[in-house]
């Protein structure tokens, strides 16, 4: 028996020694593999041979931005399709360096993962692919479904296909809020309201159950400029009449009966597109055009972010000793202090001004505004800058992305010169602020509030309390005080009697093809234009282009070192299509949290809440 107890003992004592030297072992080996992915990342550069002769497929992902805001959490990595993002930049350089490289022979259009790009990006888009066309080579579009984003660039395609059960889905433009009045009173939270201007409609949800007669004007005002011009594209581009698109839209249910509901059948009849075609069909004709990759199956192609890295020294080109037009991208909501790019820091875009001003080589300045303002200090703190790099003899042009409104139009008053897109939706001169106070909420529940002060405001601004009187009339006259400033600012910036601005100031939101005429904007063009027209202002005729920008710091590199090696690595194993619950959440709240974001020391505002479309 001890014998058999004795063996019994060596054997658990081996098997454990065992398990203690696999673990060991399979510890080793995690660690290696840790190290092994961490130099891949570091020294990850993503470059890669090219074929001689290929299509290059053109695939933005996500949103289509000026500025792109780096994070931690991959979303690819997250299967967040719907929050990636894609440079407006990097788009126009790929297509502008394809038309004239012998390897590309044909675009293809691939916009299956393109989420959302706003009017003035597509048309800016739009235009290289034109310029494309002029190289003589064929424009291919091809998709299962089109929404009304890339259904226009896909119309800019020679041949567009559609798969013979998809669709193209065109709806308008449209602006539909949720109103809160009725649940705040059930609630009963106080929501205190300090504005200026009659169509300064930011916050009607909050204080009313439907949209105001004078947001619906504004809105439908500056809406239709943005629609006209959408299907006057189409129109052109396909060589329809002039009211297909609408009737394609408006009769939808009737002109479906018609081809008893096939939605790729409905696109074809009504001119949208060339052919039906599934995958393989497509496949075929572009072999047939450009060749058989007999590794992958498929025809030979170069990626679009393939391309990008190839190209990358030539888009780098920065002569020593040469004349500099600088660019300073300001994208985003406008808050105090110093922001992440992606967001606009008072702080942070009045130091990338400055070292502009500061660099003798930098002769003159773009500043491209995407942005639907935010707080009135750093809006005030950056124009300051800009009119010192003006005053040191600098000509300062501001190139209008998509919105430059609110906060961002008090940026831009203080340039030489304004560039905008018919498109741009700009103005919203007008200032508030508010906040909510739960006294009912809390009285009705039976928790009730008192206390002393040595002052006759020392409750100022406590949630739990009803508003004091006196707070409330001081912050009417701060914000009465800051909309003045604000139509001064724009009478002296763009020369304009203080009567012509209050006309058009009200807060209300102006399309840039309206702005135009009211003159809040001096010439149509994208950051090209207002590039050139910046170097003859500073009578440069050799220069180069130079970006502005944060550098980075070292987190911040093996963030986008981590990105991209992401999204070369993982992204066919992962898929792109974001979970429903991700889609969910990430549409949850977008106003509620920006509002939160919004950090002006005195709380007072020029911000465009309605400035976004869909």
């Amino acid at each position: 028996m001890k014998s058999l107890f004795k063996a019994f003992r060596y054997l658990i004592t081996g098997l454990w020694q065992g398990l203690s030297v696999c673990r060991v072992i399979v510890g080793n080996l995690i660690f290696l593999v840790l190290i092994i992915l961490f130099l891949s990342i570091f020294f990850y550069d993503g470059k890669k041979d090219l074929p001689d002769k290929a299509a290059l497929i053109l695939s933005p992902q996500g949103e289509i931005v000026i500025q792109k805001t780096e994070t931690v959490l991959s979303s690819r990595l997250m299967g967040e399709a719907g929050r990636e993002e894609t440079l407006l930049k990097d788009i126009i350089d790929v297509i502008d360096h394809a038309k004239d490289d012998q390897r590309v022979k044909a675009l293809v259009l691939d916009l299956h993962d393109m989420r959302s790009a706003a009017p003035s990006k597509l048309a800016d888009i739009g235009k290289a692919l034109k310029r494309f066309k002029t190289g003589a080579k064929p424009i291919y579009a091809t998709g299962d479904y089109y929404g009304q984003q890339q259904y226009y660039l896909a119309a800019h395609a020679d041949h567009l296909y559609l798969h013979p059960m998809g669709g193209v889905a065109l709806t308008g433009f449209g602006i539909y809020r949720n109103y809160f009045k009725t649940a705040l009173e059930k609630l009963m939270i106080q929501f205190h309201v300090f504005r200026v201007g009659t169509y300064k409609s930011a916050l009607e949800p909050f204080l009313r159950d439907d949209m105001s007669e004078y947001a619906k004007e504004a809105n439908l005002s500056w809406l239709s400029v943005l629609w006209d011009a959408y299907t006057a594209s189409i129109a052109e581009l396909r060589e329809l009449p002039p009211e297909a698109v609408d009737n394609y839209i408006n009769n939808v249910s009737e002109n479906l009966s018609l081809v008893k509901g096939d939605t790729a059948q409905l696109a074809l009849d009504h001119g949208l597109v060339d052919a039906l075609k599934t995958r393989d069909e497509f496949r075929k004709e572009l072999i047939a055009l450009v060749g058989e990759d007999e590794d992958e199956k498929t025809i030979n192609q170069i990626q679009f972010d393939d391309y990008l890295v190839d190209i990358q020294p030539q888009r780098d080109r920065n002569r020593k000793d040469t004349s500099k037009v600088g660019v300073i991208v300001a994208k985003g909501i406008i808050l105090d202090g110093v922001q992440p790019t992606g967001k606009i820091g008072g702080d942070t875009l009045t130091d990338l001004i400055r070292q502009a001003r500061l660099d003798d080589e930098v002769k003159a300045l773009i500043l491209q505004i995407d942005s639907p303002g935010g707080s009135a200090l750093a809006s005030e703190i950056i124009r300051r800058e800009i009119e010192l790099t003006r005053q040191s003899g600098k000509p300062v042009i501001v190139s209008m992305s998509s919105i430059a409104a609110s906060g961002g139009y008090w940026i831009a008053s203080a340039a030489d010169e304004i560039w905008a897109a018919p498109t741009t939706i700009t103005g919203s001169i007008g200032i508030y602020s508010a906040f909510a106070t739960f006294e009912k909420s809390l009285d009705y529940l039976g928790v009730h509030n008192d206390g002393v002060g040595t002052t006759r405001v020392a409750d100022a601004l406590d949630t739990n309390r009803p508003l004091n009187p006196i707070i409330a009339d001081s912050m009417e006259q701060v914000i009465k005080h800051n909309y003045q400033r604000f139509i001064k600012t724009v009478s002296e910036g763009r020369n304009l009697t203080l009567q012509d601005v209050e006309k058009i100031a009200q807060g209300r939101v102006w399309s840039g093809k309206m702005a135009k005429e009211l003159g809040l904007v001096d010439q149509f063009g994208n950051l090209q234009d207002a590039i050139r027209s910046a170097a003859n202002m500073a009578n440069l005729k050799d220069y180069d282009v130079i970006y502005i920008e944060q550098p980075l710091t070292a987190r911040e590199k093996l963030v986008k070192r981590l990105n991209r090696f992401l999204a070369g690595s993982v992204n066919n194993i992962l898929g792109r299509a974001a979970h429903p619950a991700v889609r969910f959440f990430k549409n949850l709240g977008p106003e509620l949290e920006t509002i939160l974001e919004l950090n002006d020391p005195q709380g007072v505002y020029a911000y465009c809440l309605v400035c976004d479309i869909h």
